[in-house]
């Protein structure tokens, strides 16, 4: 069972996992590498622990450590108590939800396992935003989306911002790394998708008259320029949302929310009626 360790001093090598925590650049190049990313909030962390996730230490307050031991109960993992003030100098801000955890990644599964039956993928390209990257999570999740594959010039979906706006989303939905949409292509087309690329073009199908036989691989591109060529030259249609009042576009978290009900309500009533 976990068991707790007063922190004393901030220099102590264990707490490494949490130092620099707003140095941005670092984490994005220290998590992945260190096989660690930091779970924020009780909520975050039993969602993390509900979906198998393995905890490696915790970092907490003390009136925040009874809600937080009875999570970590079968863990045999340290439980670092510290005051607020010492918690700030460790992690560089203000703890709001007074825990932080630092959790092992999990591996990254193979893309044709993780497309394996679903019927509505999300595929995020070149969005470099952790909150945005976040907030879809949450869309898919909440909208029911079956999966997510994220191109490597996109932002870590495990990275601290990200889990967290996408309350503790990116922990539940099956999503992988694929290099880029390009190198998915194939995996895609065998397992029976339509690609659809959402964007502002001259050829783009309006969403509201979108049709696909069979399962559909949404692709979402980056906040400023979207979909490259490159990228669009790999979907097998272009889909764009129907804008009013001069309004060309929204942003890619809210794009994300609208396609993926859309599609989702489409394929809903094109079901045959088995009742």
């Amino acid at each position: 069972m976990g068991y707790t360790v007063a922190v004393k001093s901030i220099e102590d090598a264990e707490f490494d996992d949490y130092t620099n925590l707003t140095d941005v650049a670092l984490r994005r190049k220290q998590e992945p590498e260190r096989g660690v990313f930091i779970a924020e909030s009780r909520n975050v962390l039993a969602r993390a622990l509900e979906n198998g996730i393995e905890p490696r230490s915790v970092l907490v307050s003390e009136r925040w450590l009874p809600q937080i031991e009875p999570l970590v109960a079968d863990h045999d993992i340290p439980i670092y108590v510290a005051d607020e003030q010492m918690l700030e100098t460790i992690t560089g801000f203000h703890l709001h939800r007074g825990a932080l955890a630092a959790m092992h990644r999990p591996p990254m599964a193979d893309p044709a396992d993780i497309i394996a039956g679903c019927r509505l993928v999300i595929i995020i390209d070149g969005v470099v935003d952790h909150t945005n990257v976040g907030a879809i999570f949450r869309s898919v999740a909440g909208l029911g989306a079956d999966a997510v594959l994220i191109t490597d010039r996109s932002a870590d979906p495990l990275y601290r911002r990200s889990v967290r706006v996408s309350m503790g989303t990116v922990l539940q939905v099956p999503w992988t790394r694929i290099g880029s949409l390009h190198d998915a292509r194939e995996a895609l087309h065998d397992a029976g998708f339509t690609i659809a690329g959402l964007a502002l073009a001259d050829d783009a199908v309006s969403l509201t008259d979108f049709a696909a036989d069979g399962p559909v691989a949404l692709v979402l591109g980056s906040e400023g320029h979207g979909l490259d060529r490159k990228a669009l030259s790999a979907c097998d249609a272009t889909v764009v949302i129907p804008m009013m009042h001069g309004v060309d576009s929204l942003n890619v978290a809210a794009a994300s929310a609208v396609a993926t009900w859309a599609v989702r309500n489409s394929m809903q009533e094109a079901e045959p009626d088995h009742g």
